[in-house]
């Protein structure tokens, strides 16, 4: 058992870690080209699922019981799946390089795993 101090500690630490991934894909966002309308839809989808993860999470924390908890925490790992998926397309499309993108989709999927794992043990489900 974790106390409630160590509990809170992850649970910042965790919020910081999802507005950084926001902001990181924002810069993403900001880098491509203002012309190509592929590249500008992508970006714009990879900024709102980020940040959308970002902000359920934010609301998850303060839900008033674990159903509430669960269901927000599920919302924000499907968004974090989603930013995931529009660098994924960045790269497929030929827009940015894997490289470009590698450190920040494994930040998404490093995130990705910590959540899941936080859902699983919400209701003891290991």
């Amino acid at each position: 058992k974790y106390t409630t101090e160590e509990k809170d500690s992850f649970a910042n630490q965790t919020e910081k870690r999802l507005k950084f991934f926001a902001i990181r894909c924002t810069h993403v966002y900001k880098s491509l080209p203002e012309k190509d309308y592929v590249a500008q839809h992508y970006g714009k989808q990879l900024v709102r699922a980020s940040s959308s993860a970002a902000a359920n999470y934010r609301a998850a924390r303060r839900g008033r019981s674990k159903r509430e908890f669960f269901a927000k925490i599920s919302i924000v790992i499907e968004e974090l799946d989603e930013s995931i998926f529009w660098m994924e397309m960045l790269i497929l499309a030929e827009i940015l390089t894997e490289k470009k993108l590698s450190e920040l989709m494994n930040e998404g999927e490093e995130l990705l795993k910590i959540l899941s794992k936080a859902r699983s043990t919400t209701y003891g489900y290991t």
